[in-house]
């Protein structure tokens, strides 16, 4: 597995609209173990592709319920129900927190 240094706030590939994965192949599979060794070296609890410089539609995240880490492909917003406020923070933007 690699640690990939994440890319930071001004970097182009992060506003840049990620492609779609197609087919969930050995390079996908590689690229989600190595965005989970990467997001727990930052450390932090969620990463994206395009966050170290991989403009795909692929995140990772560690499950609150304490499952362990998660791999979501292609993601789509369908429904949004229900109201909470928290602090969110970005491995892009270090030491920045704002209420979500």
């Amino acid at each position: 597995m690699a640690v990939f240094p994440i890319r930071t706030f001004g970097d182009p590939v992060l506003r840049a609209a990620a492609k779609a994965v197609d087919e969930v192949d050995d390079g996908i599979r590689r690229l989600a173990k190595d965005m989970i060794e990467t997001m727990y070296d930052a450390p932090g609890v969620g990463l994206a592709a395009p966050q170290i410089g991989i403009s795909r539609r692929v995140f990772v995240f560690d499950s609150a319920d304490g499952t362990g880490a998660h791999t979501v492909i292609n993601p789509a917003m369908l429904e949004v129900s229900g109201e909470w406020e928290f602090d969110e923070g970005c491995l892009s933007v270090p030491g920045r927190y704002w209420p979500i």
